[in-house]
């Protein structure tokens, strides 16, 4: 059974970027099954509900190290923020018309 390190990604309700976890999730080899009375998913594996939240991937990636556990590492990609201002809607040098 595998691991997954990745950073937990922030909600719709969150604006900052400050105070994410990485978690160690595992992976499931069996297949997950639709119960045929209550129509709820799950399956006989345990391990699918543990989650283990660290400050650091280099946490993770040692307790995974430590306890002999095959990880997959999903690193984030780098956040492009480009830098607008309310006064460029007004420029002179703007491509389109502002139809408000």
């Amino acid at each position: 059974m595998r691991a997954r390190i990745f950073l937990r990604p922030k909600s719709a309700m969150q604006s900052g970027r400050a105070g994410s976890d990485w978690l160690l999730h595992y992976d499931s080899d069996a297949p997950e099954v639709a119960d045929r009375l209550m129509g709820w998913i799950g399956g006989g594996d345990t391990q699918m509900q543990v989650r283990l939240s660290f400050a650091t991937k280099e946490e993770a990636i040692a307790y995974a190290d430590r306890n002999s556990i095959a990880y997959d590492l999903e690193i984030p990609r780098e956040r492009r923020v480009r830098t607008k201002a309310y006064a460029d809607n007004f420029s002179y040098h703007r491509n389109e018309n502002w139809t408000h």
